[in-house]
């Protein structure tokens, strides 16, 4: 362990400490999960940002969260940050046998070869499970959605259940989006009909079930892409935020808000803001 690995693990000891700190004395797994997920997509925002200083900084706050799980364990005699070292050690130098043991994997040349014995490997890990074994295990629940349907998918199309082109994936998708629209239709329908205050939750559960039927066929069609879903929409997501919050300054900077503008003005500042992000794209990849 470095110096200073070692001297974090003692601040985080003193921290939890009867003298030490009152709030991160409280803190307990399930408290601090959100603060997990929330550094980790900060770290994502900063490698979109490529700020590496910022990266630097939020991968730090990562680490603090390992940390301060592993101080919470090894408190209730569960395990310590050198457990888990040594596990992840054990684990990389056993899924990359060519790299550690070359002479007796010499089958492995490429990329796609180390993801097809990364694979076998998991796969001989998971027969020591007492579960009947599952190509979908290992992906959690909690995931996003996005992300874990997109997982799902791929662990089912390397298990063999999959199309074997994009033709069929496009015309699921075709399928899914019709019968969302009959479902809607029904909906409109009944609720046009309807008494008042009449239960119309088997529709409105038809067409929630049939959106997200869409979604998940979506997503098939981003993985024959080779998009990553989630990754897609973050970006996607990031770049109508700075354009809005483009579209805010300009509004204010005429003294109004958004909702006194004209749709012109707003168009016309989305149409700026837009060109402006071409023209710095152009320039950093020039």
């Amino acid at each position: 362990m470095s110096r200073e690995i070692a001297t974090l693990v003692k601040i985080m000891a003193r921290l939890r400490s009867p003298d030490g700190c009152p709030w991160d004395r409280q803190q307990t797994h399930d408290t601090l999960k959100p603060y997990l997920l929330e550094e980790t997509y900060e770290a994502l925002e900063a490698i979109d940002n490529r700020d590496t200083a910022a990266l630097k900084e939020e991968l730090g706050d990562v680490l603090l969260q390992v940390v301060f799980h592993a101080q919470i364990a090894e408190e209730h005699s569960e395990f310590t940050l050198d457990d888990i070292a040594a596990h992840l050690n054990q684990k990389l130098t056993r899924r990359h046998p060519h790299v550690f043991q070359p002479e007796q994997h010499t089958d492995v040349k490429t990329a796609k070869d180390v993801a097809q014995k990364w694979e076998t490997i998991k796969q001989q890990e998971r027969q020591h499970d007492t579960r009947p074994p599952s190509a979908l295990d290992g992906i959690p629940k909690t995931a996003p959605a996005l992300q874990r349907a997109y997982q799902v998918q791929k662990r089912a199309s390397k298990a063999g259940f999959d199309w074997t082109s994009s033709g069929p994936a496009l015309e699921k998708f075709r399928e899914e989006c019709q019968e969302l629209y009959e479902a809607m239709a029904e909906l409109q329908k009944h609720q046009s009909t309807a008494r008042p205050h009449a239960d119309l939750t088997s529709y409105e559960s038809h067409v929630e079930a049939e959106f997200g039927d869409v979604l998940f066929s979506f997503v098939n069609m981003a993985r024959f892409l080779n998009i990553n879903p989630e990754e897609s929409l973050r970006k996607a997501t990031n770049r109508f935020t700075r354009r809005f919050q483009y579209i805010e300054t300009s509004a204010s900077e005429t003294a109004r808000s958004i909702k006194q503008c004209s749709e012109a003005e707003l168009d016309q500042w989305w149409e700026d803001v837009k060109s402006r992000e071409i023209t710095h794209t152009q320039k950093t990849e020039g």
